[in-house]
């Protein structure tokens, strides 16, 4: 009785999943101990895919080991990678498990670039394999049988998680092994096969007939439900698959439905109720004899019936006899209770007992963004901070170069050149003097053009492929039913139109920085001189020593000192405004562990706000106070001027003066803009290249299915027909003179063709057509000399004897009708293949005579037909074959 159904396995193209991963990490994370880990673990997860699915499994608890590892790491992995069309796109290839295929089509498979589809084929094959692995256990025992409620309580619960979870992974219209109703439907029979081996579990324990009628009864509902379940879907019975699977879940619930009776027939028994005791026998041997009947060739029930025969043979007897117990209708007995001892194992992973992930120090995708936003924010606000206070710190500079300080206060000989100037120029030389500025100037439009071809020919690659995806879509129209590449590459185009807007402001900003060099180019070439040629350009004016120990002087100086040290300690505080760490994983990673999402903006605020508050306070002190210094400067500087002595030489020295420490602070900051500028686009070019990767791997991900889908389109158009059914008139398909008789018998197309032996004579031809010939009673026409080359046609088999009606209550469905078999067809109405040589109609052989000849004619109107030979078979017709039953049995 003990059959049970198992679920085949899925197959999988082969897939290399080291070489994308390796170039993500590659790209992603530094060389270093890290990145060599990772490259590591890519390697682990590729080999653990091909053991899993690159070699036939056995039926062992092994091998779902190995797929249930595979499962758990595939998990894990996902949310640590950006899989997905557009970013790491991995295509995977999967043929559907119960389609076996064609001759020339192939089996239905599908290709998608989805981890999603990965997973939900893998639980799939662990599911499927956790059923053959059930029922290759000994039910014998008890470690047999433990084993096997475990595996199907496994299988149903991964089946039932694909039911509810294969939509969402997909995003589109999976094979029909995969669909809900192909899911749900196998897990329904996983749960009742393990509410099956319970029952089985509680008759070999001998426990309670209560418990086991209540167990047997909840086992026959359960296969009950996955036979509905199968009858309501038009698409599973189209699969041999679920024809082979029907009458075992109609025979399994009879028979389960049957050993509730029996069971409960004892309870009746004990408690002194004879006719319910007979009535539930009864009833059960009609269930047992609906299986023997229809489904014999499934299950033998052989054992239950003698059984349930035996007691009720036993029951009558002492009814008769001794209680004469009145026997109810089975309709009107007590329902069995119901006792559901199994449930679908969730599938909530790690399913393996040892597993452990090859990328745990990776941290999930959801925290890298995270992460990538927290240092977004942070650099956003250490710019700010370190931009106000540069920006303050230009503006003193300005204010000084205006009021010619501090070389007025110098300049009081009216013929030396300012110990402040001569440092500068000093300085300028030092950084390189005007030929660094002009090799960086030289520098950038090389730069921009090496990014613009960068960004113009990964976008060409995404034109190029969506120009091909578009023309294929117009061709195939909705055949071609993948994601229009349009569609897809939506966020690439924004992301390199981003790239292209930062380069076009790069160029505003260049061209803003020439402008500047040419506006400061002479006064910066002039700071670059020796010192001797510096004071030879210098204007002469008079001294003015008196002005050395005069008031305004001193308070001058002293409020330049105090500007000098308000500007070192604002590049001390810009030095600890870069220098502020702060790791925000482990925050992000207890945050997703608590809630299960990241809510990044609150957090790194927050964080902000902790570790720049102080910064930023002692940032707005400084301004306040350089603000105040300058009121200050100005006030002591119109006191010193108006002590000087004023002259057309004095003014015009004061005026080179300026200019030159003007050149200076135009040099610093160009100096510092020209290599920001150089930095930011060799840091835009390695971007560009990610960017450039994304887009190649995209692309060749993109054809990989573009060949595969073709392919696939290619064999479906080989396989459908080139023109629609349609009615051959009737002239078309009978031979001349032959349209007043019944159509002869066809001859098979399965026999083999022979060839015709040249040395044998023509084939005689067919008699005249006759309409009032008879031939044993009905009126036909002769049929036609058959060719020697054809096979005869086989004689019409013996009417088979219809099957005899099901018992009343437990109907079932009949076996199936065939419109034929092979090697048969079925002969028309009053043909008789025998007609010559009967009824007196002479043979002539071949050769015989010269000539061929006559027919005979036929009988006068009014003469009997002649009688029917000996033997010679009638052909009245076959009769009808019985109209189709439902599966499900009736109560």
């Amino acid at each position: 009785m003990a059959t049970f159904i198992s679920v085949p396995l899925k197959k999988s193209s082969d897939v290399d999943l080291a070489k994308p991963l390796s170039k993500y990490v590659t790209s992603t994370y530094p060389v270093g101990d890290e990145q060599a880990e990772y490259l590591r673990a890519a390697d682990e997860l590729n080999k653990l895919r091909r053991n899993a699915l690159g070699r036939p499994l056995d039926k062992h608890e092994s091998s779902l080991e190995i797929l249930l590892r595979y499962y758990d790491q595939l998990c894990a992995v996902e949310p640590k990678f950006p899989f997905s069309e557009s970013q790491l796109c991995l295509t995977f290839t999967w043929k559907d498990a119960f389609d076996k295929g064609s001759l020339f089509g192939g089996s239905v498979k599908m290709a998608l670039p989805s981890l999603g589809y990965e997973k939900t084929c893998v639980l799939f094959n662990a599911a499927a394999l956790a059923s053959q692995i059930a029922s290759e256990q000994n039910l014998e025992n008890d470690e047999g049988l433990k084993n096997a409620a475990r595996y199907y309580q496994l299988a149903s619960g991964a089946f039932g998680h694909i039911k509810d979870t294969v939509l969402s992974a997909l995003n589109r219209e999976p094979t029909m092994d995969i669909a809900p109703e192909t899911a749900g439907t196998l897990s329904a029979i996983m749960l009742a096969q393990a509410q099956e081996v319970f029952f089985l579990k509680a008759t070999t324990d001998r426990m309670k007939d209560g418990v086991i009628a209540k167990l047997s009864n909840q086992a026959a509902e359960f296969y009950g439900d996955a036979f509905k379940q199968c009858q309501y879907k038009d698409n599973l019975p189209k699969y041999f698959y679920f024809q082979e699977v029907l009458p075992v879940l109609a025979a399994k619930h009879c028979i389960m439905q049957a050993n509730a009776e029996l069971h409960q027939s004892v309870l009746a028994k004990q408690k002194k109720r004879f006719g319910e005791e007979i009535a539930r026998l009864q009833h059960a041997a009609e269930l047992a004899k609906t299986v023997a009947s229809r489904y014999d060739e499934y299950i033998s029930v052989k054992d239950l019936t003698d059984k349930i025969n035996r007691a009720l043979a036993a029951a009558k007897k002492d009814n008769d006899f001794i209680y004469h117990d009145r026997v109810p209708e089975v309709k009107d007995l007590e329902p069995i209770g119901k006792a559901a001892l199994v449930k679908a194992t969730a599938v909530t992973p790690p399913l393996s007992q040892k597993f452990a992930d090859v990328f745990e120090k990776m941290v999930p995708m959801a925290v890298q963004q995270s992460m990538a936003t927290y240092s977004q924010r942070k650099s956003e606000t250490v710019n700010r901070l370190v931009a106000s206070m540069r920006e303050a710190t230009n503006l003193a500079n300005g204010v000084l170069a205006s009021l010619n300080l501090p070389a007025a206060l110098e300049d009081l000989s009216g013929d030396s050149v300012p110990p402040s100037i001569v440092e500068k120029s000093r300085s300028v030389v030092q950084q390189g003097g005007m030929e660094s500025i002009q090799q960086l100037i030289r520098d950038l439009p090389e730069l921009l053009t090496r990014n613009r071809e960068i960004l113009d020919e990964a976008l060409k690659m995404l034109d190029d492929e969506e120009r091909t995806d578009n023309d294929l879509r117009a061709k195939f129209n909705q055949r071609w039913n993948r994601t229009p590449s349009g569609d897809l590459y939506m966020p690439l185009r924004s992301e390199g139109g981003s790239f292209r807007n930062i380069l076009d402001k790069a160029v505003q900003a260049d061209q803003v920085v020439r402008e500047h060099y040419e506006a400061h180019r002479q006064s910066m070439a002039l700071l670059c001189q020796p010192q001797s040629e510096l004071s030879a350009s210098l204007p002469s004016a008079h001294p003015a020593e008196t002005l050395q120990g005069s008031e305004a002087a001193a308070a001058l100086r002293a409020h330049l000192a105090q500007l000098e040290q308000l500007k070192r300690e604002r590049e001390a505080l810009e030095a600890d405004v870069k220098g502020v760490t702060f790791d925000m994983c482990a925050t992000f990673l207890a945050a997703l562990a608590k809630d299960g999402a990241i809510d990044e903006e609150p957090l790194s605020r927050g964080r902000l706000e902790q570790l720049y508050g102080q910064h930023e306070h002692r940032v707005r002190d400084g301004l306040g106070r350089q603000e105040e210094l300058l009121g200050k400067i100005q006030v002591s500087h119109q006191e010193f001027s108006g002590l000087k002595r004023s002259g057309a030489e004095a003014e015009r020295r004061e005026e080179v003066l300026k200019k030159l420490a003007l050149a200076y602070d135009s040099y610093v900051e160009l100096s510092g803009n020209l290599r920001e500028g150089t930095k930011f686009y060799n840091d835009l070019t390695e971007i560009l290249l990610k960017f450039q990767n994304k887009c190649c791997d995209i692309v060749f991900a993109r054809k990989t299915e573009r060949d595969e889908l073709l392919k696939e389109l290619q064999q479906s158009i080989a396989r459908e027909p080139s023109a629609p059914n349609f009615n051959v008139p009737a002239y078309q398909s009978q031979p001349p003179g032959a349209g007043a008789g019944p159509t002869p018998a066809p001859r098979t197309i399965f026999a083999p063709p022979q060839s015709q032996d040249k040395s044998q004579p023509p084939a005689r031809p067919p008699p005249p057509n006759s309409g009032n010939s008879t031939v044993a009673g009905a009126p036909t026409a002769t049929p036609p000399n058959p060719t020697p080359a054809g096979p005869a046609a086989p004689p019409n088999p013996t009417p088979a004897a219809a099957p005899p009606a099901p018992a009343s209550g437990a109907q079932g469905p009949p076996y199936p009708t065939y419109q034929g078999y092979p090697q048969y067809f079925q002969m028309p109405m009053g043909y008789n293949p025998y007609a010559y040589g009967q009824y007196g109609v002479p043979y002539v052989p071949y050769g015989a005579a010269p000539g061929q000849g006559g027919y005979p004619g036929a009988p006068p109107p009014g003469a009997p037909a002649a009688p029917a030979a000996p033997g010679a078979p009638a052909y009245p017709g076959y009769p009808q074959q019985p109209s189709q039953q439902n599966y499900y049995p009736q109560q």
